[in-house]
């Protein structure tokens, strides 16, 4: 049997309770990972992390809100506690709601700047010491397109992921001498749970998805296996001088000169 690529690596993976954070949990898990699952659903993060011991994993569930600054460090203490360390961070915790510059409120600026860039900030800072102490380690953000091509309705959405892709290279830049590899994912179009149920609110149905996929550069949505691939080869030594990168993940939806 081949070796299987993140064999004693110990993870953690933000919002990880469904969608694209559970299927980068499950993917770690299935190449030798040790997960801690972590969101703030306890019932659905439960979940997550039994069927990857069903499956013949090993995972945890840590209860966390990445706005609290003490869930952060309390969920890397128990990952070095239980665990042993920390080798891999992946801030994948985010919200996308819609509402265009003239709706956007300073309410609604701070919810999303709170979570999608302060929390792996405040993450990333948690995990670096875990990771000195092992001898480095990775760090993988997952962005969006949304970061470079701009529209209307998600304008704080992608002014948020516009500054984790600069808080992704300044921290790369940073960590380099603690061989901590920090990389970003462009993420294209994932019809996860939440989009899905985003989509249904906008009026747009299973049918309606299904037509506008032929209009898609490859005629194919992403997928969060897509988006979990991607994260295993960040994560793993197949990459180990990889830093500051951005690995387009957007089947072509979002391609920059």
């Amino acid at each position: 049997m081949a070796q299987r690529r993140l064999e004693d690596r110990v993870a953690v993976v933000t919002g990880s309770t469904s969608g694209i954070g559970a299927a980068i949990a499950r993917a770690f898990a299935a190449e030798g990972a040790r997960v801690v699952v972590s969101g703030r659903r306890a019932a659905r993060g439960e979940e997550v992390a039994a069927a990857i011991r069903g499956a013949g994993g090993q995972a945890v569930f840590q209860q966390t809100d990445v706005r609290q600054p003490e869930d952060c460090r309390r969920l890397c203490r128990r990952t070095e506690e239980e665990l042993g360390g920390l080798d891999i961070l992946v801030n994948n915790a985010a919200i996308f709601p819609r509402a265009s510059l003239a709706e956007t409120t300073v309410e609604f600026w701070d919810a999303i700047f709170e979570i999608n860039v302060r929390g792996a900030f405040l993450c990333s800072q948690a995990a670096v010491p875990l990771m000195r102490a092992r001898g480095g380690g990775a760090i993988v953000n997952i962005g969006s397109g949304h970061a470079f091509n701009c529209w209307e309705r998600l304008f704080a959405y992608g002014c948020s992921k516009g500054a984790l892709y600069a808080m992704t290279m300044h921290m790369a830049r940073a960590l380099a001498p603690d061989h901590i590899r920090v990389n970003w994912i462009t993420v294209g179009w994932v019809l996860t749970e939440k989009e899905l149920d985003i989509q249904l609110g906008d009026g747009h149905d299973a049918e309606w998805l299904k037509a506008h996929q032929a209009h898609l550069p490859m005629g194919q949505y992403n997928t969060v296996d897509d988006i979990a691939a991607a994260c295993v080869y960040l994560a793993s030594d197949d990459a180990q001088r990889l830093t500051a990168a951005d690995l387009n993940l957007t089947a072509a939806l979002c391609i920059r000169v």
